[in-house]
């Protein structure tokens, strides 16, 4: 399920929204959320010096893991997070069992730079489902402009690709990232499982796109929606990525 919902700065505002999305999951179900679906996210990241929130995202965090858990479900829940002396753009899992786990992101936005610290590891998750296991790999938001690091979660084993981003900006032209996730799938012969933020100004998709590039579900309007749908892992492929060149023979 992908879950395109508002965000705003009050976090108490988005653990409801999160709280309803997980109250018409089924068990078994994979939800993703838009970066910094839980502790709010903007251009202006100076909410972040407020003395309080660190600790209103942690309190929020151990609710949706317990929301989890009730539902019986995996979450892919955007947030940003203080870790020590400095705050990271991070993609925060919980699992059915209680299972939690996190991406910090590697490629931060310009400006992230130097109010947030960049990740560095870039690996996917395994999860068990009702239906086997399944490897997920983790991007957000500018990510979409870096296919090296999709590719490299790919060659680590990813089944599944899910990308949570925050993308409203008016400046980028219509279409851009629509037409860069439907390569991220094609490319990689992976299922892209994509949400943004419900926003007016949103200018790419939230929407699941599969193996061959074809968008299996897409929201209609920058509206609050969710989409369902099922995926087949089984259906993911090698083919081209087998017919790679050696560039450095070229």
């Amino acid at each position: 399920m992908v879950a395109q919902i508002p965000v705003g700065w009050a976090v108490e505002d988005n653990l409801r929204r999160i709280t309803e999305v997980l109250s018409r999951t089924r068990p078994g179900d994979l939800v993703v959320l838009p970066e910094g679906a839980l502790s709010g996210y903007g251009d202006d990241l100076s909410p972040l010096g407020e003395p309080s929130r660190a600790q209103a995202v942690d309190r929020a965090a151990g609710q949706v893991a317990e929301l989890a858990r009730r539902h019986r479900v995996h979450v892919f829940c955007g947030s940003l997070v203080r870790d020590g002396d400095a705050w990271w753009n991070v993609a925060l899992y919980f699992g059915p069992e209680g299972g939690r786990w996190d991406y910090r992101k590697v490629n931060l936005a310009m400006h992230e730079r130097g109010r947030l610290r960049a990740g560095n590891r870039l690996a996917p998750l395994r999860l068990s489902t009702p239906a086997g296991d399944v490897t997920v790999g983790v991007q957000l938001c500018r990510e979409i402009r870096f296919p090296e690091q999709w590719r490299h979660l790919v060659d680590a084993g990813a089944d599944v690709l899910v990308y949570l981003t925050y993308a409203a900006n008016p400046s980028e032209p219509a279409g851009v990232w629509r037409s860069h996730l439907i390569s991220r799938a094609a490319e990689n012969q992976r299922f892209v499982l994509a949400c943004n933020v419900a926003d007016p100004l949103r200018h790419c998709p939230s929407m699941v796109v599969s193996p061959r590039g074809e968008v299996l579900a897409e929201a209609a309007s920058a509206a609050p929606e969710l989409l369902r749908t099922t995926v087949d892992v089984n259906l993911t492929s090698d083919w081209y990525s087998g017919q790679r060149r050696d560039l450095s023979r070229l």
